[in-house]
């Protein structure tokens, strides 16, 4: 788990310092006299990236918490094979429970990327 999450933070960490370069790439060329605003397609893309990484947090940590009930349970029904029953029933709504928070993320994606209210003051 250690490992996973120095990866995870490498990346976020990598991710962080490439979108800071380039931001100041593109404040350098807008510096310019004569030359094109890239305000639109700067607030466009960090939308995007914003739903992306929103929606692969999420499924990162939905998936983890499922992969962790699932083996609970399997471990909890071979030590006691009598309550099989209860556990898989208890197992599937925690599942359905953890489910609704990937969907949650997938929906608020979906805003930011087609429902933005702040393109409506870019675009005027």
């Amino acid at each position: 788990m250690r490992e996973v999450m120095k990866g995870v933070h490498y990346t976020v960490t990598g991710f962080g310092l490439l979108v800071l370069s380039s931001s100041f790439a593109m404040a350098s060329d807008a510096a310019q006299a004569g030359s094109v605003d890239y305000t639109k397609a700067i607030i466009i893309g960090a939308c995007a990236i914003a739903a992306a990484l929103a929606i692969s947090i999420v499924g990162l940590g939905v998936g983890l918490a499922m992969g962790g009930a699932t083996g609970s349970a399997a471990q909890s029904i071979s030590r006691n094979p009598d309550a099989s029953g209860k556990i898989m029933l208890a197992m599937i709504v925690g599942m359905a429970m953890t489910e609704s928070i990937a969907i949650y993320a997938l929906v608020i994606s979906l805003l930011i990327l087609y429902a933005n209210p702040m393109l409506k003051y870019v675009f005027a």
